[in-house]
């Protein structure tokens, strides 16, 4: 028993079975594997067999104890769904074996807990037994019911450690589920567990305190109704938070409430964990009398919202979260609502009030989720004696209705500069989105924003969802494109730890991929689509779009560094830089020529401006392949000028500027743009390594067969637009105009 498996076979177990829900090939493949490796039959005598099968399973389930165990649930599903109409059922079997071994090891683990050299190695290996156990009972939890007895002296664990108030929750979540399923348990047996609950309620935290009262609502209202046991407890937290309520009241820096904090957070977390599991409205509560609890309920939590004490607040929210699953419409109450969204929408609100408000609609959605995959259970077993559709439509209505009230908050948390405020916004749009509550076209641009995320699992989570809603509504994604590029800036705004330096549009890693990839990639296999795309973000280097400059910027960049597959893609791009160009480009020199004030007693040399626009194109061009690191053919540049040639050109437009220094931040703020554009051809032009006659050639018209081979990327091209990263870090738009800035300005017109 103590022998452990090969880590090295743990390990490649948990890194195959992550792969449960892939695509349907490597899920049967994984499906397969884990039925012959743990559930087959083993024969009875093979009790070796068994027990590394043992070792194998809660070896796997002890590794993912920190990512989760949907996968084994997934598993066990799959397996057991395939076999629900067979009249041979060797899953089964093999899942009453495993159970039946699991808890014969468990007491085994017991026995030698005592032998003090192997504590925490049998305490680790108990707790994987019980955790595996209740996997078992989460989607077969018949299999636990004889089970039961052997299980509930657990409750009375000492906890001394970390892995004992582990073996505590996962019995009591193994209770919840087997002892309504028990035909005619004892009385005996049903009292001492309501005992040992109630103890573990009063005597330890949060975790242990919300696994015993799901537990004991369980109990109560399925198997015992021994509601006087329950309403005896709710009045006695209850009675403790109104008399702390009328102390603060009274005087708001009395030492006695300072005293009694820990009593207050008790008294908050406990009352709302047992408005969660019990309506005290009922009659069996509350009798004859005719208060309102869930109103006063919601009175003294939101009274304690407003304490000036941050951890009071949180108990306080935590509490109304767990009241509201009880009870949803207290959600449409104003004050809650107020205080929902203001806490969302407040930048200098703590951030852990934030995620407590998220957590809660997160809870209540997941918690609504399981009310509804219950009913459709329930139904499938009845027939259609139920109208299941009406029930739904009640039940998805109500959570519809709250959701539109929330909505706009959630997702303007993904503005939110701490990922852990990020991560819950994503969870409840997630949810809302799975359980088909909104329309999803209003997500599709923070879904593409979230896509850029820094943390992995997250824009993976919300590039799934993304992929999700193109499946069902086709075009919704590339209508919301441009607003989502223009969102995931904000989201990358907010997230710069270093406002100095520019935002930029690429990651910045091995890969030097575009932060929104994944978007163009969903786009880029409808020609149509793309197109439109790619014109619409290179619009907004327009001087009519009047975008800011770090943003366009980040725009360049992401069009750079976009996965293009074919010659058509950067070509399109090129070309339309070209037709910009010809027109914005022109029209902001004549622009700056206009603003000029003309020295009558002094000319200014006329070659200067004529050659700025014949050649405008090659002496960007020139400076685009200074950036491309050709420092020779620059020098070649520069040696054939004449300095004191350019000089005078600088000396002569100098002369001729405006006292209003406006109009030369507004150029030099406008030709970012242009700047921008010339960098970025130029960049194509060397990652595709395009002559400047295919550039030429190229027509958007000519049918894509011509333009469809596939890129020869170069390796090493970087794109680093110099001018237009040293304008934003020496924040030229709002500095102050001295003689210096205004030689910056006048050089960057003539070139």
């Amino acid at each position: 028993i103590e022998q452990p498996t090969f880590p090295k076979i743990t390990e490649m177990c948990v890194k195959m079975i992550r792969r449960v829900n892939d695509e349907e090939g490597i899920k049967k493949l994984v499906n397969e594997t884990f039925q012959k490796l743990w559930f087959t039959p083993t024969p009875h005598h093979d009790k070796e067999a068994m027990t590394r099968k043992i070792l194998n399973i809660t070896d796997v389930v002890a590794a993912c104890r920190d990512t989760g165990y949907d996968w084994f649930e997934q598993l066990l599903q799959n397996l057991l769904k395939s076999e629900e109409d067979a009249s041979y059922k060797p899953v089964k079997k093999a899942c009453t074996q495993l159970v039946d071994n699991l808890v014969e090891h468990i007491l085994k683990y017991e026995e030698s807990l005592s032998d003090s050299d192997n504590k925490g190695v049998n305490s680790g290996r108990l707790v994987a037994c019980i955790t595996t156990l209740f996997l078992f009972s989460k989607i077969r939890p018949q299999l636990m019911v004889k089970h039961a007895m052997t299980m509930q002296p657990y409750l009375t664990t000492k906890c001394s450690t970390q892995n004992d108030f582990m073996v505590i929750c996962n019995v009591a979540k193994i209770l919840e589920l087997v002892v309504p399923l028990m035909e005619h348990p004892s009385e005996t047996f049903l009292a001492t567990i309501e005992e040992d609950l109630m103890k573990l309620i009063i005597k330890y935290g949060m975790t242990v305190v919300q696994h015993c009262v799901s537990c004991l609502g369980a109990v109560v209202n399925k198997v015992t109704q021994n509601y006087k046991f329950v309403w005896a407890c709710f009045n006695r937290y209850y009675g403790a938070l109104s008399k702390l309520k009328s102390q603060h009241q009274e005087d708001p820096n009395n030492t006695i409430l300072t005293a009694n904090k820990p009593a207050l957070l008790r008294s908050l977390f406990t009352v709302g964990a047992l408005c969660r599991h019990f309506d005290f409205d009922q009659e069996d509560f509350k009798g004859n009398s005719k208060v309102n609890i869930k109103d006063k309920v919601l009175e003294l939590l939101m009274y304690f919202t407003k304490h000036s004490d941050e951890e009071v607040q949180t108990k306080a929210i935590i509490g109304l979260g767990f009241a509201f699953i009880q009870h949803p419409s207290l959600m449409f109450e104003q004050e809650v609502k107020t205080l929902y969204n203001s806490i969302l929408s407040d930048k200098n609100c703590s951030v852990n009030l934030k995620i407590q408000v998220l957590k809660n609609l997160q809870t209540y959605l997941q918690e609504e989720d399981t009310r509804m995959q219950q009913a459709d259970r329930d139904w499938k077993k009845v027939a259609k004696q139920e109208d299941l559709k009406e029930m739904g439509d009640i039940s998805s209505g109500m959570s519809s209705s709250i959701m539109q009230l929330y909505l706009k908050q959630v997702l303007e948390a993904f503005f939110h500069n701490q990922s852990s405020v990020r991560h819950f916004a994503l969870n409840v749009i997630a949810l809302t989105l799975n359980q088909g509550l909104i329309h999803p076209v209003q997500c599709v641009p923070y879904l593409i924003a979230m896509g850029t995320d820094p943390e992995p699992s997250m824009r993976n989570k919300a590039d799934q969802q993304l992929v999700e809603i193109d499946k069902k509504y086709a075009g919704f994604i590339h209508m919301k494109a441009v607003a989502g590029m223009k969102m995931s800036y904000q989201v990358q705004q907010a997230i710069n730890t270093s406002p100095k330096d520019p935002v930029r549009g690429f990651r910045h890693d091995e890969s030097s991929s575009a932060l929104c990839s994944h978007l163009y990639s969903m786009i880029r296999g409808n020609r149509q689509h793309r197109r439109a795309f790619l014109i619409s973000l290179l619009n907004l280097f327009d001087d009519t779009a009047k975008t800011e400059v770090n943003m366009l910027l980040y725009i360049a960049d992401n069009l750079a560094c976009f996965p293009y597959q074919t010659q058509e893609e950067p070509l399109f791009i090129m070309h339309h830089i070209d037709i910009t160009l010809s027109v914005s480009g022109s029209n902001l020199l004549q622009s700056f020529k206009e603003s000029m004030v003309k020295d009558k007693k002094k000319e200014r040399k006329p070659s200067s401006d004529e050659e700025t626009e014949s050649d405008s194109n090659s002496g960007s061009e020139s400076e685009s392949e200074e950036e491309a690191s050709k420092p020779r053919r620059l020098r070649k540049r520069v040696d054939s000028d004449s300095d004191s040639d350019e000089e005078n050109d600088i000396n002569a437009v100098m002369k001729c500027l405006p006292e209003n220094s406006a109009p030369l931040i507004e150029f030099a703020n406008v030709s970012q743009g242009i700047l921008l554009l010339l960098m970025l051809k130029q960049h194509l032009k060397n990652l595709c390594g395009f002559s400047d006659s295919k550039i030429q050639k190229y027509s958007p018209s000519e049918s894509a067969k011509v333009y469809d081979k596939a890129i020869n990327r170069k390796t090493g091209v970087h794109f680093h637009p110099k001018q237009t990263l040293d304008f934003l870090r020496s924040d030229m738009a709002n500095s102050k105009i001295t003689e210096e800035v205004k030689r910056s300005i006048v050089k960057q017109y003539l070139d």
